[in-house]
């Protein structure tokens, strides 16, 4: 199958378009360089370097009339969308319905989307939080992504678009950017590896469902081949906090860096963990990475790429 990745250079994405590739699919990447990395970039992928929102993008699908539509690209700091809520939506909402207009107007088959598990749900009512839980974001980036789910079921409705949303937990792993604001484990391996500060915001008691790089790329591989329409989250099911993550950093990089705290940051839940039970149930999905094994890849790469 022909499959473009939206945001291929990125921390998740690129992972995706190896996968797809190993797999034998012909890839094509969409990505402005915003946040992606060109030593990233598969050599035997396609690059179009330009934004979503750009009218190239018709010239794209229609030259290469793709089967399946994985859109990764994103504006995903949460702190980001807190204070500019309009280039949120410009990249997260305007740039998605770009990418699905173009998709129906060239008969692809099915668009995988890059939703989420965390900002989607708010405030948590239960733990861990199932698909059917009440979509409260809290965030501008959190109403972008349920906003384009809407879309997507819009354009399933009205097009026959087939789709599947993927509600992510908070991703970490090799080749995630430690110069933003997401993204803490990269963070915290730069940091002490710089031997700079690696402030924890609030009194780090905050938890999140960490889950690794490698079993998201196997959620969006199940994907290409589910049938029908779907959402779900794709989680561990397990709370963590930011000290315990701190911590283990700490621990496996043998650092004597002090934990720090600083002030709560705006926009941020205070528990978020999410249930993997729909996906294991109708995609086959389950998270094979523990946190220790995942964290153990992930500062090894730092280390070697630091």
């Amino acid at each position: 199958m022909k499959i473009l990745v939206t945001g291929g250079a990125g921390f998740i994405g690129s992972h995706i378009v190896d996968a797809y590739i190993n797999n034998g699919h012909d890839v094509v990447i969409i990505d402005n360089f915003y946040t992606g990395v060109r030593k990233n970039v598969n050599p035997k992928a396609r690059l179009y370097e330009c934004n979503i929102q750009d009218e190239q993008v018709s010239d794209i699908f229609r030259t290469e009339k793709f089967d399946i539509v994985n859109h990764q690209a994103a504006q995903m700091d949460v702190r980001k969308s807190v204070s500019n809520p309009i280039f949120d939506a410009k990249n997260n909402i305007l740039g998605f319905i770009n990418i699905l207009q173009n998709g129906v107007e060239n008969d692809v088959k099915k668009v995988i989307f890059a939703s989420s598990g965390g900002a989607i749900y708010g405030e948590q009512d239960y733990f861990p939080a199932n698909e059917v839980h009440p979509l409260q974001p809290s965030s501008p980036y959190g109403i972008t992504k349920l906003t384009g789910e809407k879309y997507l079921s819009f354009y399933a409705g009205n097009y026959g678009l087939s789709y599947v949303a993927l509600r992510y937990a908070n991703v970490y792993g090799p080749r995630q950017n430690p110069r933003g604001e997401a993204g803490v484990v990269a963070i915290f391996c730069d940091r002490m590896l710089s031997q700079q500060k690696a402030v924890i915001n609030g009194d780090g008691k905050q938890t999140r469902d960490f889950v690794y790089v490698k079993d998201v790329v196997q959620a969006n591989v199940l994907a290409a081949d589910f049938s029908g329409n779907g959402i779900f989250n794709i989680g561990t099911g397990e709370e963590t906090t930011i000290n315990k993550i701190f911590n283990t950093v700490k621990e496996l990089l043998d650092s004597d860096m002090p934990e720090e705290h600083g002030p709560a940051q705006p926009g941020e839940q205070r528990r978020s963990v999410i249930s993997p039970r729909k996906a294991f149930q109708k995609l086959s999905w389950q998270p094979r990475y523990d946190l220790k094994q995942g964290l153990n890849e992930t500062v090894e790469f730092f280390k070697q790429n630091h």
